[in-house]
């Protein structure tokens, strides 16, 4: 399939002068009508659109382009989409959408264990999409984990830190730590430890967690019982990293039928 390429899009600097900033996405589907649809999608939201119709191809354009965004199938031949996922993210920060069929949501769950950030059913509203991605665009990008001083931090810097139970988030540097040990988080994760850490004892509903995640209210018409499932095995993930058990829990509490707040 032809590239989609439109050119890189200005956006104002603090200054008010316009820079040039290049939004790059890959589009990776075996599906040539549905690849060509999601580049049009992409294309008139002012992306350089690069497809691919198989993951190994697909991971060759993330390394070569380093997209923003990438969108993901789930079921192609050869090398699946969670296969694709997990070689896609441990070269690049970029987002990962994954389209799966909408009778298939476990695919869905495990393309975020995978290291995706969101998915979409298919057939997916072009409306749906963008909101998704621009969303996700507000969202900060993952940077390389950095070493956190865990030694008398200045009071500048310990007035930016959240602590619970030796349980330790600075939302500034994006680092968690253990009991003085570096948890490394995906994005999602990091955002849900850090919406309930802020939030102390109130109780975060899933689908509150879900909408969060997006950074728009406007997408709360597109949360579904997937996305609050999908909630609940970023909290599984979430957990098995930190080394909690859901039994007896150390600093998540799951409030039954609701979602999770801070242990008392």
């Amino acid at each position: 399939m032809t590239d989609v390429q439109l050119p890189a899009q200005a956006s104002p600097a603090p200054g008010g002068a316009a820079v040039q900033e290049a939004r790059v996405a890959v589009v990776i589907e075996d599906e040539d009508d549905i690849r060509s649809l999601l580049s049009t999608v992409l294309a008139q939201a002012g992306f350089e659109v690069h497809g691919a119709a198989n993951g190994a191809d697909g991971v060759e354009l993330v390394r070569a382009h380093r997209p923003v965004v990438t969108t993901l199938d789930v079921n192609m031949a050869g090398m699946d989409g969670f296969e694709t996922a997990k070689r896609i993210r441990s070269i690049s920060s970029t987002y990962i959408v994954m389209l799966t069929a909408r009778t298939e949501e476990i695919d869905a769950l495990q393309g975020l264990e995978a290291g995706a950030d969101d998915y979409v059913a298919k057939p997916f509203r072009p409306r749906e999409l963008r909101a998704r991605i621009d969303a996700m665009l507000r969202r900060p990008r993952e940077v390389a984990p950095a070493r956190a001083d865990t030694t008398a931090p200045s009071s500048a810097s310990a007035a930016a830190w959240l602590d619970h139970h030796g349980l330790r988030l600075n939302p500034e540097t994006r680092v968690v730590t253990v009991d003085g040990d570096e948890v490394v988080l995906t994005r999602s994760e990091f955002d849900i430890l850090a919406d309930l850490l802020s939030g102390g004892r109130r109780v975060r509903a899933k689908t509150d967690l879900a909408i969060m995640l997006r950074g728009d209210q406007s997408v709360a018409d597109f949360v579904s019982d997937s996305d609050a499932r999908a909630i609940e095995v970023h909290v599984a993930n979430l957990r098995r990293k930190l080394g909690e058990s859901p039994s007896e829990p150390r600093w998540i509490e799951t409030v039954r039928g609701v979602g999770y707040r801070l242990t008392g």
